[in-house]
């Protein structure tokens, strides 16, 4: 029932829902009426009926009326389509049901029913229905008009408009720029909190506002906002780990974020072009870069500067920045550059080399491979003359000319050592350290003979200084009869031993000066007193610990030329690398901690970077690619069970060590945990080769390798074979040499201990009685030339497949004619066929940078861990 006399506007007693389910259906009736009234004298009226108008809804416009002055007149009025409703009497409205109740027109008879039409009303701008009275027109001054326009347009459930020329205005839909803002937690180590908002053109906006858009009348335009760009922008948030959490008691912001995901998410969202605000301070997404490079006597500067919205940056402080490990650099206006985590890797590498000089970051001269690798892929860069030469002399590498051996060279060169003899020129020319990298066997000491022999013949008619090779000792002897056997005429001295001089005048009656790793440590204060044209360091594996005494003697030496001859430049890790280009070319990489610091996160694009600057640093040829002359070798794998008595003595270690090391790590974390760690790998190694060498009381059990070996051993033996036997632990040696005593089988033996090496050697390639050789793999690694045999065996496999490969090299080399058959001896379901699984996985992040195979030790984590105990 409607109450005729209800002033407008009104509203039913039915709730809204119950209005628009009930009220057509009452209005298609006869039945319904308004409710009769009386008279001021008492008397009945007749109520009216109320006839349902079945036609679109009636919409609320808003009328706008210029008057004189320029002021603005503003009314409401119900209009659908061409109809219009009169504007006295008022409709009655029945708010918040959706209808209105319409009168016809006036002039009725007295006590005679009122045709009153019920009709849908449209739900927008409800509030504005007072307006809808005469009496209640709106008068906005002039100096209000544009505020007024503002206002109505960025309220929702906006009426319809009725605007004369002069305030009629264009629709816009711009993209919204997301802007968001970092806080601080609410609570102390809460997590960081966040708001979001929206830039339209500068105006902006927060998420959830009820708000339209933006209205600019020097534009005359309003700017629409994007409702599912912003639901868009929200979810962006929470694939970066954004979460909703409001908290019920405080105002703030219901994002928040986990801290550790902020840099990240930071990063990703200004490249995506966000706005992002952290404590009052605005960060700004990176622009171009652009850099220059200008060259002196021995050195290059780099010049740069970052661009970041506008503002710039110089070269110094983008690297210094990266070197902190930040992910932003301060701007002069007191906002932050975020630097794009491309940069981050791209400019690590350089961050820690150079020196920052103003506005510029000066390299040495020996740095132009690594400047040039790092500038390769930036084909926007200037550079100066001398540079450009320089770089077209590095590319040129790859084509260096092989060498002639000089005159007083006695002998041959092979093909790919007259290619190693040009290389050593090359690198004499542009002033560079190198490493000869060449496999074992391949005749680098040859090749080094073949430089100093032309360098000898130089001494004649320029002051050149004699020149020191460092050798393990050894190899003294070795060194010493190549000399005589190659370069006859060289002059050498034997600095080593008790009766070696303590005075360095004498080293100039010499043309080169041989001394050992340990005479170097004693003797450095006389050995740096003088200048040599060259430093050699053979073994140079011997200075990987860059905090060793060995290594900080040999970086105290002054020498013209530096060349370091290893088969393995990185037997454990890239640290190592560090400390033998130290060597050859000071400050060549950075600082050592740095450098050791980023090496392990070298990304595959970097790595790249870091290989081609060291190519022509580095030169590295397999047997397979050079040697083609040598016979074939054939390597293999051979699996042994253990007996069950030494099943039981190796499962019962790897059990308490499992629940030992289990126990320690809850306890005291991983990385308190690593000693027990590498004891426990110890034990099960020596347990898999014979339960005495974990207890001696057991020195008389079984050993599964021992069982497979030496009917093995007799068979090769007796079909005159030589053979070679390799074990890292001295005390299995002896146990199998225990063995062979017993059975009558002679051998010669070779350890750390033993002195008469050379003899030995001797005696087993020219003596065909001595045809089994016993040897350490530690003492037999290095300098060995044991061609006499064809067969090698490895006992117990260990972390690094290039110590074995040296081990097999000993009898694979050049002087070789018969195929050469090397076998590993493995025991099945232990560490050692887990090692084998580790091996396969590991090797790729030095073996990206120089091209063979590294230890797994460095790299070794829990899930290995796992893996060695199962």
């Amino acid at each position: 029932v409607i109450d005729s006399s209800a002033q407008v506007p009104a509203v039913a007693p039915l709730s809204p829902a119950a209005a628009r389910l009930l009220v057509p259906q009452l209005g298609a009736t006869d039945r319904f009426w308004t409710r009769p009234d009386r008279s001021e004298r008492g008397e009945a009226k007749i109520g009216a009926p109320i006839v349902w108008d079945a036609g679109p809804p009636w919409e609320l416009w808003l009328e706008a009326r210029e008057e004189e002055g320029g002021g603005v007149r503003l009314a409401a009025s119900l209009r659908r389509g061409e109809e219009r409703l009169p504007a006295s009497p008022p409709p009655l409205v029945l708010g918040g049901s959706g209808f209105l109740l319409a009168n016809d027109p006036v002039n009725t008879p007295v006590n005679t029913p009122v045709n009153n039409r019920l009709a849908p009303l449209a739900d927008a701008g409800s509030r504005w229905l007072a307006l809808l009275e005469p009496a209640r027109t709106l008068r906005v001054p002039a100096a209000e008009r544009d505020e007024l326009l503002s206002h109505l347009l960025a309220k929702g459930h906006l009426p319809r408009l009725d605007l004369p020329e002069s305030l009629r205005f264009e629709e816009a839909r711009p993209a919204p720029r997301p802007l968001l803002r970092l806080l601080s937690p609410a609570w102390p180590r809460g997590a960081p909190r966040a708001e979001l908002s929206f830039l339209y053109e500068g105006h902006e906006v927060a998420s959830g506002s009820p708000q339209r858009g933006f209205y600019r009348p020097e534009e005359r335009r309003f700017l629409l906002r994007d409702p599912e760009a912003e639901r868009w922008s929200a979810a962006r948030l929470r694939e970066l780990g954004f979460r909703s959490d409001p908290d019920p008691f405080s105002r703030l912001p219901a994002l928040q974020v986990p801290a550790n995901r902020v840099p990240k998410a930071v990063s990703t969202l200004l490249a995506e072009g966000w706005s992002v605000e952290a404590e009052g301070k605005h960060y700004r997404s990176a622009g171009p870069f652009r850099m220059s490079v200008s060259s002196g006597v021995d050195w290059f500067d780099l010049h740069g500067e970052a661009e970041f919205e506008g503002r710039t940056v110089p070269l110094p402080e983008v690297l210094a920045a990266i070197r902190r490990g930040q992910r932003f650099v301060p701007l002069n206006d007191g906002s932050l550059g975020m630097l794009p985590e491309e940069w981050i890797e791209k400019f690590a590498p350089i961050a820690r080399l150079g020196t920052a000089e103003g506005d510029h970051v000066r390299f040495r001269s020996v740095q132009a491979v690594l400047l040039d690798a790092w500038l390769a892929d930036e084909p926007e860069i200037a550079a100066d003359e001398n540079f450009e030469r320089a770089r077209r002399r590095l590319h040129e590498f790859s084509r260096i000319a092989p060498a002639d051996p000089p005159p007083g060279f006695r002998g041959e060169l092979r093909p790919y050592q007259q290619a190693g003899l040009g290389w050593l020129h090359f690198l004499r020319d542009f002033g560079f350290g190198g490493c000869l990298a060449d496999d074992m066997g391949l005749g680098k000491t040859v090749q080094v003979l073949a430089l100093l022999e032309s360098r000898r013949e130089l001494r004649a008619t320029n002051e050149l200084p004699p020149s020191l090779v460092v050798v393990p000792r050894s190899l003294v002897f070795n060194w010493l009869s190549e000399a005589a056997r190659f370069t006859p005429d060289l002059r050498v001295l034997d600095h080593t031993g008790a009766g070696r001089s303590r005075e360095s005048n004498l080293f100039q009656d010499y043309d080169l000066v041989i001394t050992t790793y340990g005479t170097l440590r004693k003797d450095v204060g006389l050995l740096r007193e003088m200048e040599f044209e060259y430093l050699i360091l053979d073994e140079a594996q011997a200075i990987k610990s860059a905090s060793s005494q060995t290594a900080k003697a040999a970086r105290l030496l002054r020498g013209r030329h530096r060349l370091a001859l290893t088969g393995t430049p990185v037997e454990n890790h890239l640290g190592e690398l560090w400390s033998l280009l130290e060597f050859l070319n000071p400050g060549f990489l950075g600082a050592s901690s740095a450098f050791r610091a980023h090496a392990g996160e070298l990304r595959a694009e970097n790595r790249g970077l870091l290989a081609r600057a060291l190519r022509p640093l580095i030169l590295r040829r397999t047997k397979e690619a050079v040697a083609r002359e040598l016979p074939p070798k054939t390597e293999q794998t051979i699996y042994c069970e253990l007996p069950s008595k030494q099943r039981r003595v190796y499962d019962e270690l790897r059990d308490h060590y499992r629940s030992t090391i289990g126990r320690r790590i809850g306890e005291q974390g991983w990385g308190r945990s690593k000693i027990l760690v590498l004891e426990a790998l110890l034990r099960l190694r020596q347990a898999a080769c014979h339960p005495g060498l974990v207890d001696p009381g057991r020195r008389g059990d079984p050993s599964a390798k021992l069982d497979l070996l030496l009917p093995q051993l007799r068979e090769v033996l007796d079909e005159g074979h030589k053979a070679l036997v390799f074990s890292q632990f001295t005390s299995f040696l002896a146990l199998l040499r225990a063995q062979l005593d017993a059975e009558g089988i002679s051998y010669l033996y070779l350890d750390g201990q033993t002195r008469d090496r050379q003899e030995k050697v001797e005696a087993f390639q020219s003596d065909p009685g001595r045809q089994l050789f016993l040897i350490s793999l530690k003492a037999g690694g290095l300098g060995l030339n044991l061609t006499a045999a064809d067969y090698v065996y490895l006992l117990d496999p260990w972390w690094n497949p290039a110590v074995e490969a040296q081990a097999i090299d000993r009898a694979h080399r050049i002087g070789q004619e018969r195929p050469v058959f090397a076998s590993r001896i493995v025991a099945r379901d232990t560490v050692e066929e887990k090692i084998l699984e580790l091996q396969k996985s590991k090797r790729d992040l030095a073996d990206a940078v120089i091209q063979a195979d590294r230890s797994l030790l460095a790299g070794l984590g829990r899930e290995d861990l796992e893996l060695l105990l199962s």
